[in-house]
């Protein structure tokens, strides 16, 4: 029987836990955009040593909200404060469900009076149409979805392209695109530029360590506007990144993407299961990784342990703020960065080749992610402390990262033990492949990892304590 919605899809599961943990999804697609225009380890390091073109057009919703509700549509779903958000302006935008656990996050842009576009993933994305649609809201709502993993061929397109120029010499090739000066915003802070005789809107931005903008304008522009980037850019070294490579800016910049929607339990949050599809990111999302639990709300994380800590301001009503009021004051974890031992990566690697009958883990490289929402354990002495959550390799640093979140007690410099792979051999997902689990030696270590990153996010929400 054809199953209605994702309440209708756990109903019929043993457990959500082991359902999540065995889908057959495969693994998570950077789709449209090429796989790599150089080489993944040039491509990193050109943000750090040179520029970059970051194509974002593709791997992200954007979900535009028009009309006098626009923007309080998206307050009373923000743990964030809305008291200062004029037009022209961007924030990091983080929705709780009932229960006071992270759906999901993006950026939200206040594009004009009214009229906001939320950038991100499905799962925020959904939250937010459903609460259009149900909450009595005067709003016209846009879903404009990511571009499909497999385009297989079709013509794929969406309403804006959207770039990043990023890197050290970003700011020489934007003013010499722009014809000129063009003033240093504040972070998130909104304007405009020239481009090829074309207007484009910009944002303030540093996802690679330095002041660089994301761009953004009629899909039908995408191609002018992007060879007038590479021509311009040549001169100061800036070169394309390809979808190998563009997830894992992240670890060096410290930003978290993808933990698992807490939206699976909770009588609140039903009638939000009822309205998703059997077909939906949730429901067809993978858990992966070595921690195992029968109960799904173990994967649930509070704001504080995402390092949104500081986001949070009961200044305004939002769903989820009485659940975050009581337990603000309880103990909380915190974002790290992990520094995997490169004695213990070279067991992984080398247990491919050594002819034994078991091998760990595969070990993608330069991103090791195998599923939708990523939870290797993380302990010390054998008790468990937190999660590895998002892990590959840097170039810049030549050294292998996770970003996790630890209990609060854990400090800088501690070790740590992140378990690789999952237990019994593995599951079911097409990612996992028959294998052994490994201990991993890891250092804590702050986020971001990367110091030039830490001081141009300074002011950022990157690099707040909770």
């Amino acid at each position: 029987m054809a199953h209605k919605n994702l309440e209708s899809v756990l109903a019929a599961a043993d457990n959500t836990v082991e359902m999540l943990r065995n889908s057959k999804i495969g693994a998570y697609v950077y789709p449209v955009v090429g796989y790599e225009f150089s080489n993944w380890r040039s491509e990193q390091r050109a943000w750090r040593e040179t520029a970059v073109l970051f194509d974002q057009s593709h791997h992200m919703v954007n979900i535009y909200a028009k009309g006098p509700d626009a923007v309080k549509l998206m307050s009373d779903l923000s743990i964030n404060s809305f008291a200062n958000f004029p037009v022209n302006r961007a924030k990091q935008m983080v929705p709780v469900s009932h229960d006071g656990y992270v759906i999901g996050d993006g950026i939200l842009f206040h594009l004009a009076e009214n009229h906001v576009v939320f950038v991100g993933r499905n799962p925020t994305a959904n939250w937010i149409q459903f609460q259009a649609e149900t909450g009595g809201y005067d709003v016209e709502i846009t879903y404009d979805n990511r571009s499909p993993s497999i385009p297989d061929g079709k013509l794929v397109t969406r309403q804006e392209y959207r770039f990043q120029i990023q890197g050290p010499n970003a700011w020489a090739v934007i003013e010499k695109l722009h014809g000129g000066p063009l003033e240093k915003l504040k972070f998130f802070h909104m304007a405009h530029m020239n481009i090829a005789g074309r207007q484009v809107a910009t944002l303030r931005h540093g996802m690679a360590g330095a002041p660089g903008l994301e761009i953004w304008g009629p899909y039908a522009e995408k191609d002018e506007v992007r060879d007038a980037i590479l021509t311009a850019g040549a001169e100061f070294g800036l070169i394309p990144v390809g979808s190998r490579t563009y997830a894992t800016n992240t670890l060096e910049s410290g930003w978290i993407p993808s933990p698992l929607p807490a939206i699976y339990t909770g009588e609140k949050m039903k009638p939000y299961r009822e309205w998703l599809g059997a077909d939906s990111y949730e429901a067809m999302g993978s858990i992966g990784g070595s921690f195992v639990s029968d109960d799904i709300e173990d994967y649930y994380l509070s704001p504080w342990d995402l390092g949104y800590g500081n986001f949070i301001n009961f200044d305004h009503d939002f769903i989820g703020k009485e659940a975050l009021q009581a337990m603000q004051d309880k103990p909380h974890r915190k974002k790290v960065t992990l520094a995997w031992n490169g004695e213990d990566v070279a067991k992984i690697f080398n247990s491919f080749v050594d002819g034994s009958a078991e091998n760990y883990k595969y070990f993608d490289m330069p991103l090791a992610n195998y599923a939708s929402s990523n939870y290797d354990s993380v302990s010390v002495d054998g008790q468990h402390i937190g999660f590895s959550m998002f892990t590959g390799y840097t170039i810049n640093e030549r050294t292998v990262l996770s970003l996790a979140t630890v209990d609060s007690d854990i400090e800088i410099g501690n070790e740590v033990t992140v378990t690789w792979g999952e237990p019994n051999g593995g599951t079911k997902k097409a990612t996992v492949e028959p294998h052994k689990q490994l201990e991993v030696r890891a250092i804590v270590s702050p986020t971001p990892y990367s110091e030039s990153a830490r001081k141009e996010y300074a002011d950022s929400w990157r690099n707040k304590a909770n």
